[in-house]
């Protein structure tokens, strides 16, 4: 790091390096799928309704796998208890129902093809967060084991 970047990096480190800015950044991250599970288990016809509208069969079993996904992954990442695989599930769920809900190939240009595209790698850099907390996690877990 050069002097500039240490010196800011020693004033953001306090407020951005602190444990309670990163459950902020995990809540946030996890929020659309919290959301997403509590609505489905809330409106359970509504979520086999969006199964159904996405040719995914059998819908009410799908749609009860979703929910746990969402519900039971986020809170992994939350906790902190097996961080990384919640994380791994939540991205791998995200990339499987991206190419699934979001083939902006396959829609004439226009305002929709414009808003599903962006929405499309929107996703993927969600799916790059999920990984990014997988990889800090298990490295953490490895540096850990390298100091005992």
């Amino acid at each position: 790091m050069n002097a500039l970047e240490n010196r800011l990096a020693a004033i953001a480190r306090p407020v951005f390096g602190t444990p309670a800015a990163r459950f902020i950044a995990y809540l946030g991250l996890c929020a659309a799928y919290l959301q997403g599970g509590l609505n489905k288990l809330t409106d359970f016809p509504g979520a086999i309704g969006e199964m159904t509208h996405f040719g995914v069969s059998p819908a009410p079993l799908f749609a009860v796998l979703v929910i746990i996904l969402e519900l039971v992954a986020s809170l992994m990442i939350l906790t902190g208890f097996f961080r990384w695989l919640g994380a791994l599930g939540l991205g791998v769920f995200t990339l499987f129902a991206t190419f699934l809900a979001l083939r902006f190939w396959e829609l004439p240009s226009g305002m929709e093809r414009f808003m599903a595209a962006n929405s499309f790698f929107e996703h993927l850099g969600l799916v790059g967060g999920f990984l990014l907390v997988a990889w800090l996690d298990l490295d953490r877990d490895t540096a850990k084991t390298k100091e005992v």
